[in-house]
């Protein structure tokens, strides 16, 4: 099928439309955005388009809902299953779904951004012709179980009656089952049945490839919207004109750069450790909590780079025992990520901070003393892959007298060994089984902790607490078509 290859290291695409905004929606804090129409619109015929990121697999998320809750208690939602993670879009009257699409596609990749399209006209004398599902311009055809609506039924879809973004109804006119990810460029047309390419295109030189275009010229109808995400003091502004939605659960840092043509690194749940003290993720996959009874990674980066100078910020915010034994730093893939059993820098694929000191291969000696470490500490990590050198800083100063611009001369650094995959990714962990600790990661997109003074890097990309060193870049698509 096609794909969205802005999740591909070295994809050297240019977009003609850029996306500025996506909004992130983290679960705990129960996000979502509703209103409620005026008066209904074209039931029968409309279209909804998104972009979608996830964070949290196997829970049930609703994309897009309404509901009727004080009545007949019909409700209609596009969400993912929760437990396979296929995509559900289904219309119930209050006894049976009159309209149900369950896909057998599964949909289980964090690190990659995802367009939805659902297309309806109730009034197509061809059944098949309905309702379409389309994944990154493509359309679905094989369905798990598929129920397509009468001609000219009404669909709940754009009744006068709430509908939310990032949640749907929990029964009693409340809010469950929160979306936890990002959603990028999301459009409901009121009246016309469109097809994906009025909401994205294929790439001219690579065809597989499935990019955004601008919609703001849409015809939108009555009680059509578009989010873009684009004003972080009201997240649910229409850009099109017509009534905003309210927020709940959202904040103004809460609006990302990570983007379906600008795709960030996040920590990556499928590369933490299968078992009982797995690590938790939250924020977009930019914190973790590391589980305890273990000394474990808790996570690897989306996103390895094979060369070129990157750029990332941890915080350790919170220890169950205040001790700051935190570990953030390089390692070889996100296989070795997984096996890991012991403390981060305990093998030899492992380059990291280590309670202040450098740990490499399990061993400080050489970087013993250097200095101490505490809650709240922000430790910078800079990767030279060019000269297979690392670099530490503690709230902007660099440690061993560090110098990232030295090059080959490695001024501070810890040696970084060549790797068999190729790759190096970015991870975050704790070095004891008595403790939990909360980290919170920065890779530009999205930060997870409060940016005093935001700083980005020569690009102009990411948003960090201190100055990325002169050559070097946040972990993101773009910079990767033109540095990895």
């Amino acid at each position: 099928m096609p794909i969205n290859n802005f999740l591909l290291p070295g994809a050297k695409v240019t977009t003609v439309y850029d996306v500025a905004n996506s909004c992130r929606f983290n679960d705990d804090d129960s996000p979502h955005l509703h209103k409620t129409n005026s008066g209904a619109g074209n039931r029968d015929t409309f279209t909804f388009s998104t972009w979608v990121k996830r964070s949290t697999l196997g829970t049930e998320q609703r994309i897009f809902s309404s509901a009727n809750t004080s009545g007949t208690n019909a409700y209609g939602a596009l969400q993912f299953h929760p437990t396979y993670d296929d995509l559900i879009m289904f219309h119930y009257d209050g006894s049976s779904n009159y309209s149900y699409h369950r896909t057998n596609r599964q949909f289980k990749d964090p690190s990659a951004w995802l367009h939805i399209c659902i297309a309806v006209d109730t009034t197509q004398s061809t059944a098949s012709n309905r309702v379409k599902i389309y994944i990154n311009g493509s359309q679905e055809t094989s369905f798990r179980t598929e129920t397509t609506p009468d001609q000219n039924t009404d669909m709940q879809w754009n009744t006068a009656e709430k509908h939310w973004v990032g949640a749907g109804d929990d029964d009693s006119g409340g809010q469950s089952r929160f979306f936890d990810g990002y959603l990028a460029e999301t459009v409901f047309i009121d009246g016309l049945q469109l097809a994906p390419t009025s909401f994205g295109e294929f790439d001219s030189d690579s065809p597989n490839i499935w990019k955004p275009k601008n919609v703001s010229g849409l015809t939108f109808g009555t009680n059509g919207f578009y989010l873009d995400y684009e004003d972080s003091g009201t997240l649910g502004n229409d850009a099109n004109g017509g009534t905003d939605f309210t927020s709940s659960g959202l904040a103004a840092t809460d609006q990302a750069t990570d983007t379906p043509t600008n795709n960030f690194a996040t920590l990556n749940p499928l590369a933490s450790l299968p078992n009982t003290s797995k690590s938790t993720f939250s924020e977009g996959n930019c914190v973790a909590v590391g589980g305890s009874n273990a000394s474990y990674v808790n996570g690897g980066s989306t996103i390895g780079v094979a060369n070129g100078k990157w750029y990332v910020e941890t915080k350790l915010t919170a220890s169950s025992d205040g001790d700051a034994r935190c570990i953030t730093g390089v390692t070889m893939d996100v296989s070795e990520i997984s096996r890991i059993n012991q403390d981060a820098g305990a093998n030899n694929i492992a380059y990291a901070w280590h309670y202040g000191n450098i740990a490499v291969a399990g061993s400080t000696s050489g970087y013993t003393s250097l200095t101490t470490s505490a809650v709240n500490d922000i430790v910078g990590v800079a990767l030279d892959m060019d000269n297979g050198k690392v670099y530490f800083s503690k709230n902007g100063s660099w440690i061993n007298s560090g110098d990232p611009t030295s090059g080959a001369t490695g001024t501070g650094a810890a040696p970084v060994a060549a790797s068999t995959t190729g790759l190096r990714f970015f991870f975050s962990g704790s070095d004891s089984n008595a403790r939990t600790m909360t980290t919170a990661y920065n890779f530009g997109g999205c930060p997870a902790f409060a940016i005093s003074s935001g700083n980005a890097d020569a690009n102009g990309y990411g948003n960090f607490e201190y100055p990325p060193p002169s050559g070097y870049y946040s972990l993101c698509t773009k910079n990767l078509a033109e540095y990895g």
